[in-house]
């Protein structure tokens, strides 16, 4: 019985690299030689990543895929830990990326907040049994990495990441909820594809007595009515609120990771993290929020090197299968590109767990 368990694990790691390797794309100097052999390269691309594109627009997507293969080239041939590669947005300029897909204005909704609505209080303040590592996927609190598309609701999805996730780790149930919903019928504060905040998501879910499945309210990535015919049918996830992880505390943010997936704003606009492809994302990047994800971990590479493992809405062809190990515990207190700025988190309790606060 361990023999078959150790084949079935070996087989499972095999398929996932054989994975990983099909959704990569790589190229050699001598495609980098000539005008034709990058134009060679740029078709390869193309059809490899099922980019269409119209033939008048062709010439002016190459030559900005030129650039792009240059810029990566030349970045891996420094002594990064980190890697980039030539990933579904390699014909997209860096302003249109930033526009497309870290385009949320999560600083901007912000600073037009004003107090905090929350539960209050930390609920993980006084937790003392941090593990040296975490991964929530392998606890079976994550499901597979979806993709936002041309919308900019990565704070829906970053919020249906921390609702999911609490309510598997509450129930044991993993169900795959509607980050439509939130898109459609979280209006006012949130801005559908224009941008949110994942405290008013969480706030909404809570009010609006929780949320529904994906299967029943499909993603369309685009702005849409809230659909009262889909968002009254059960089954539905709640929550009982959601507190702040204490800003500017990568400590306390380790904490709340400990306990359940950590919603996060970072800032995700720069050109190295628009073709980040593996390793430990050490920057370059600042603190000017523009984009909601989900921290489902952390850990400490060999050689000593501390990551959160974060959790991204661009599909899984993008970086880690989806993901990017950020590097924690620098010494700015906002943490590497403001991931400890602005953490939330949903709150549930169940029967079991009525007395979870006493138990922490």
């Amino acid at each position: 019985m361990v023999m078959e368990k150790r084949v079935l694990v070996v087989i499972a790691l095999s398929f996932a690299l054989l994975l990983g390797l099909a959704q990569s794309f790589d190229f050699l100097e001598k495609d980098l030689e000539t005008e034709d052999s990058l134009w060679n390269l740029y078709e390869r691309w193309r059809s490899h990543h099922t980019v269409s594109r119209d033939i008048t627009e062709k010439q002016k997507r190459f030559n900005v895929f030129k650039e792009n293969v240059k810029y990566i080239h030349e970045f891996n041939k420094l002594d990064h830990p980190y890697k980039l590669k030539l990933n579904n947005f390699a014909d997209m300029t860096n302003h249109e990326f930033r526009s497309t897909y870290a385009g949320s204005k999560v600083g901007h909704h912000a600073m037009l907040r004003g107090p905090k609505r929350t539960t209050g209080g930390f609920l993980y303040e006084n937790f003392e049994k941090v593990p040296a590592s975490i991964d929530w996927r392998a606890k079976g609190a994550v499901n597979p990495v979806k993709n936002q598309g041309q919308c900019g609701s990565c704070w829906a999805f970053s919020t249906v990441v921390g609702v999911e996730a609490i309510n598997q780790i509450r129930t044991k149930k993993l169900v795959s909820l509607s980050e439509q919903e939130l898109v459609d019928c979280s209006k006012g504060e949130n801005e559908g594809c224009n941008g949110g905040l994942m405290d008013y998501a969480y706030e909404f879910v809570k009010t609006n007595g929780g949320l529904t499945t994906e299967e029943n309210y499909p993603y369309t990535a685009k702005d849409g009515f809230c659909d009262a015919s889909k968002t009254n049918v059960l089954p539905v996830v709640t929550i009982d609120g959601h507190q702040d992880v204490p800003a500017n505390n990568e400590a306390a943010l380790l904490k709340a990771v400990a306990n359940q997936p950590v919603t996060v704003s970072i800032e995700a606009s720069g050109k190295a993290f628009q073709f980040y492809s593996e390793g430990v994302f050490s920057g370059p990047c600042g603190t000017e929020l523009d984009h909601g994800v989900a921290i489902v971990g952390y850990g400490t590479t060999a050689d000593g090197t501390k990551y959160w493992i974060v959790r991204n809405s661009w599909g899984a062809k993008w970086g880690e299968q989806g993901y990017i190990r950020m590097q924690r515990g620098i010494p700015a207190k906002e943490g590497l590109c403001g991931i400890a700025m602005e953490a939330v988190y949903p709150i549930k309790y169940s029967s079991e767990h009525a007395s979870l606060k006493d138990e922490l």
